[in-house]
């Protein structure tokens, strides 16, 4: 077999393709990030007329270059959560409009194999925008989001994403310094809502986009 990872990752990325969809997600592989790029603008957006759009921290979706195709389009309205030139704010004023738009884009923390989206949120824009409001969402993944179980996932995302992240954000918080969660009181902390995303009500509201490249945190 003259590659030997690209079968695995098949074999294993199918199985979980059909676990999503068992729980109602809509899903699709992409080989790379330019290819989920792709989906989302040749074949999400026309499937769903979406004319607004909003996102949701992501370093994957940055990655795709979804933001930066979308951002200054003149055919959709885009509540730029992304800005970093407004204030606190309009910016938190921007996260509760973007609960209202056609299309979120945004990426995941964890999923399981049997099909489930694990995140773990500072504000809760993200998560609440997922469970309910806009009328469709994007979420994209790299192989390196995949995990076993629930337990497992819980692990990554103190472990792995929040250290990370909260690094990637200058917070003073304990993780930054330890790489592990210490499960601390900073007012820095990220760590502040959890949600477990069993299923897509209604049917293919949530749309995931499964990518064969490690990517995000």
């Amino acid at each position: 077999m003259d590659k030997p990872i690209e079968h695995y990752q098949d074999l294993r990325l199918n199985e979980l393709k059909k676990a999503l969809e068992g729980n109602n997600f809509g899903v699709y592989i992409a080989e790379d990030a330019p290819r989920a790029e792709k989906i989302v603008l040749d074949e999400i957006i026309p499937q769903t007329g979406a004319k607004s759009i909003c996102w949701g921290g992501s370093m994957t979706v940055v990655a795709s270059g979804l933001y930066h195709t979308l951002k200054d389009s003149p055919d959709f309205k885009n509540i730029d959560t992304y800005d970093k030139t407004i204030s606190m704010e309009e910016s938190m004023e921007r996260r509760r409009q973007g609960m209202m738009v056609d299309l979120f884009i945004t990426g995941t923390n964890a999923i399981t194999e049997a099909g489930q989206l694990v995140n773990l949120d500072m504000l809760g824009n993200r998560v609440a925008s997922l469970t309910f409001g806009p009328k469709h969402v994007v979420v994209l993944a790299g192989i390196n989001k995949i995990v076993p179980d629930l337990e497992d996932a819980m692990f990554r995302v103190k472990n792995i994403a929040a250290p990370i992240n909260a690094a990637r954000l200058d917070k003073k918080t304990p993780c930054v310094k330890t790489s592990f969660c210490e499960e601390c009181k900073s007012p820095d902390r990220i760590c502040n809502t959890w949600t477990v995303t069993e299923k897509s009500f209604p049917k293919e509201r949530v749309k995931i986009i499964l990518i064969k490249q490690h990517l995000g945190f």
